[in-house]
């Protein structure tokens, strides 16, 4: 068994068929594999690197499922590989030791595709830690295909609505140099400007989204040296959901909405926490109309209320943020507030 066969049946867990309506075979996943047991990736993908970091990734985004298990290879302190359209996985592997053998990108092309009778009909993008970066786009590939390089990446595609898509991703990616935004949202970002314009044309499919990130400062898992690996095997909006992961999972600006509030719901809050004396136990009764501002603001007042009434009612929890108001407190709060009331008054 030839490695290119191996990793399609451990890879893309292989139990191919013929489609019965597009007589194409596909592995178990739904991923079209040619008559040679190639993947078939036809996509848009961005290896790129950060001098600064000393950083290497490759992140790319296809209407295919499970694009990151064949696509993007990167290895720490050596560079990144993308292989696409017929995708020969062992390019990867075989890119980056050439890489670290001091090949250049170009070459290292050259020599990938030397003896593959399928060449024109591959993708590959190459860049090493120089920051020198190649592309290859065989003439089989299905329009529209191209690739670009500029100053620390390489993007390439086929099968997309129009060039404008690689503009896209190499204008984003070029407008955060130097910046000292990660590697990783500077690539996410740019996949996110080519999806938006129309990125690959065949609407309707499967969609998935992949990135990898290798750091020599990392040690990563079991030495890897992988300091970021997302995979969003299938989702309606692939890209976008790489970028909720990304930022949720690093706590980036953005992945939450917040704001000091204030509304109807504060004063709710603050009736019950008067009412069972956490909140100005020194007023007789809760001032009606609450209708001022102040207390419809969450304010150092209430934060330090709904504190003391979470330590009196044990719901003090390790990692919980000052002011916490969820769903045990509200819980907890109005069992409180209502044994009150109908007590008639205050404990």
């Amino acid at each position: 068994m030839t490695l290119r066969q191996v990793v399609v049946v451990a890879g893309l867990l292989v139990g191919v068929g013929a489609g019965p309506a597009s007589g194409q075979t596909r592995a178990v996943d739904g991923v079209i594999v040619n008559a040679a047991g190639e993947p078939q990736y036809s996509t848009f993908s961005l290896c790129a690197i950060d001098p600064a970091t000393g950083q290497s990734g490759a992140a790319v985004t296809t209407r295919v499922p499970f694009v990151g298990r064949a696509v993007p290879h990167v290895r720490a302190g050596v560079g990144a590989v993308c292989t696409q359209a017929s995708t020969a996985v062992e390019f990867g592997a075989r890119g980056l030791d050439l890489i670290e053998q001091g090949v250049e990108p170009t070459d290292i092309i050259a020599q990938l595709l030397a003896d593959d009778p399928r060449r024109e009909s591959r993708q590959v993008g190459v860049i090493d830690m120089q920051g020198r970066s190649s592309a290859h786009t065989g003439a089989q590939n299905s329009a529209w295909a191209g690739s670009k390089q500029g100053l620390n990446y390489t993007v390439q595609a086929n099968i997309m609505v129009g060039p404008e898509v690689i503009e896209a991703v190499a204008t984003s990616f070029e407008s955060t140099d130097g910046t000292g935004m990660p590697l990783a949202e500077r690539m996410i970002l740019a996949l996110e400007a080519g999806y938006a314009t129309g990125g690959d044309k065949r609407w309707g499919r499967l969609q998935s989204a992949a990135i990898k990130i290798a750091d020599p400062n990392v040690s990563g898992r079991g030495g890897d040296h992988i300091a970021l690996a997302i995979e969003v095997g299938e989702h309606p909006t692939p890209v976008a959901e790489m970028k909720r992961i990304y930022l949720t999972t690093a706590q980036r600006l953005g992945y939450r909405e917040f704001s000091r509030v204030e509304g109807a719901d504060v004063i709710e809050l603050k009736r019950m926490l008067h009412k069972t004396g956490y909140w100005r136990p020194e007023l007789a009764t809760f001032p009606e109309p609450a209708q001022a501002r102040e207390y419809g603001l969450f304010d150092e007042e209430a934060i330090a209320a709904v504190d003391k009434f979470r330590a009196a009612n044990e719901l003090v929890y390790s990692g919980n943020p000052p002011g916490l108001v969820d769903a045990r407190l509200i819980e907890a709060l109005r069992a409180a507030y209502f044994a009150v009331v109908k007590k008639g008054g205050r404990p």
